[in-house]
């Protein structure tokens, strides 16, 4: 179980690396905040998967109920990270932010 949980810690922090590094190469607002609010939330997933694993391992009725409140932690990012993403999207879009083209050089 052990093995597991470090193997999807791992791809947790992939993820959240990966994240990372879209947010900091790639060229507009609305990539940036694509990268972030796809990863971070593939991220948050795989790590808190591996924590309520981890959690469960003894099984008793307490890590039963505590991986079960980490995982309703999960869906409720998971209802509220797009969310959020799209009303960032749209104050971007009515701030007046243009996407970027391939003919514009990043800044």
């Amino acid at each position: 179980m052990n093995i597991i949980v470090i193997i999807l810690l791992a791809f947790g922090l992939l993820f959240f690396i990966g994240g990372s590094v879209g947010i900091i190469r790639f060229p507009d607002f609305y990539s940036r905040l694509h990268s972030a609010g796809k990863l971070d939330t593939s991220g948050l997933l795989m790590t808190m998967l591996a924590v309520a694993l981890y959690t469960i391992q003894d099984f008793s009725t307490e890590s039963l109920l505590t991986g079960l409140k980490i995982m309703l932690i999960v869906v409720f990012v998971f209802i509220t990270s797009p969310t959020a993403t799209h009303a960032i999207v749209d104050a971007g879009i009515r701030a007046g932010l243009r996407p970027w083209t391939k003919n514009e050089k990043a800044k």
